[in-house]
Order: C-alpha cells, then structure tokens, then sequence
C-alpha cells in the first residue's frame, strides 16, 4: 500500500493555520488524503493557505464531511490518536509501533486526529482498532495538532522505505469500516430485542463489544459468520410460541 491511500483525518478542527500546516507535512511526507469532519474553521482561506505554502493541492483536494463514520467509508484499518488512557481496554501505543500496521493493506486506511481543545471523545475511539499516544515529556506532554500531525506523518514515510511482511490474501479478508459498522447495528437490534440490552444502557455496553471485536481484527468472513449466526437467533426468537416466557 502506498502513503497516498492513507487518510489523514481530522475530527472538528477548529485552526486554519493548524489546517494549513498540517497539509504541508503531509505533502513533505508523501500524503496526500486530507479529510475534515465537521471543521470549525475555514480550511481554503488567507490563514490556512499561508501555512500550506507549497501544499495548496493537498487543500484544494481537503474532503468535508459531517461525521466521523462518513469519513471512514471503505477503509480497512484504522488507528486513532489520544493523549491519555482513558477507560480504553487496549494498550496504547507508539507512532513507531503502531502507524506501519496502516500500510499492511490493500484497502484505505486511516489515522484520526482529535480537536485541538479535546482530542477525540471515547465514542469517536470506538470506531479504531488501535490507539497512539505520543511519548513527550511529563513536565509539559500536550502537544499541538499540527506537531502531532507531523510526528506520525514522519514515522509513516520512514516506515514505508522498510519493506513489510506482506500477505495480500490475508490482508484482502479483513473486514472494512463499513462491514464492521453493518454487523455491529445488527447485533445491536438483535440485543434490544432479547433484551440483552436495555436501550439506557445499549450505549456503554456496545461500546465494550466494539472495542472487543476491535481487537480481534475480523476478516469479512468471520464477520459474515457472525451475521449468520444473528440471522438464526433473530428467526428463532421471531418464532417463539405466545405462551413463552422471553424474560427466562
């Protein structure tokens, strides 16, 4: 997989001359997919288009979109970036430990930038397989949305000069953004109607589900394996008798 395949997504950015910059490194790192969702400034103006200097293609070219799952349309693998632990399950990692597994694929992939005054909320991770942070100092570890851009935009040219171990069978299989997103909305539906979910609380335990499906790097047929086997309970539940008790 080539860089160019690679989305550089920022979430609600609310900087132009952070936009702006953020297109120059990308394009001195071999980038070339910029996508906002839900920008809070005006990526094509005077501010933005000073810090792009010779950049101005990767603004020009900037995709708009209103939400986070619309921007990860056809993308295979993803990995998200955040400052801290949070409540997350799974292990962060480093920039050079993580951002090479992006290039492993035949599919778009991605990499998530939070806004710069909250990172990214723990509903926007869920929608990643892996999490970065960026090791810096303790004494004063926050770091700007166009250096931290500029990190992992490094690390990913470098990665790509060292040849990877390459299977394009098995990378072929794993399951996409989008038919994860299919399977997780229809073993939603199919919870709430067993009343394994309650809809109060749906919410936080598909967020555990997501994070451990996340984790497992599906392919599209375990996934399909996995819809079939919704399909049966969903018919047999349909078909219960009257008199039976749901709740036992």
């Amino acid at each position: 997989m080539s860089l160019a395949q690679i989305r550089i997504i920022l979430v609600e950015p609310t900087g132009p001359l952070n936009v702006g910059s953020v297109a120059r490194v990308m394009k001195n790192m071999g980038l070339q997919q910029l996508i906002l969702v839900n920008p809070h400034c005006d990526p094509f103006g005077k501010e933005a288009r000073l810090m792009a200097v010779h950049a101005l293609n990767i603004l020009e070219q900037v995709q708009q979109v209103g939400s986070l799952p619309e921007a990860l349309q056809g993308c295979q693998q993803t990995i998200a970036t955040t400052a801290r632990p949070r409540s997350l399950s799974t292990p962060l990692e480093t920039p050079r430990q993580a951002l090479p597994w992006l290039l492993n694929s035949n599919l778009p992939s991605a990499l998530i930038f939070g806004p710069e005054d909250r990172g990214l909320s723990n509903e926007e991770l869920n929608y990643a397989q892996r999490f970065l942070c960026i090791p810096a100092s303790p004494v004063y570890p926050s770091l700007n949305l166009a250096q931290s851009v500029a990190i992992c935009a490094y690390e990913l040219y470098q990665a790509s000069k060292i040849p990877l171990e390459f299977s394009s069978d098995s990378s072929t299989k794993l399951a996409s953004f989008d038919v994860l997103e299919g399977y997780y909305h229809h073993l939603e539906a199919v919870l709430l109607k067993m009343g394994y979910l309650f809809p109060h609380t749906a919410k936080a335990k598909m967020e555990k589900l997501r994070r451990l499906y996340n984790h497992s790097n599906l392919s599209a047929e375990e996934v399909a394996l996995l819809r079939g086997i919704l399909g049966q309970i969903n018919f047999i539940w349909q078909h219960l008798p009257d008199n039976y008790s749901r709740k036992s």
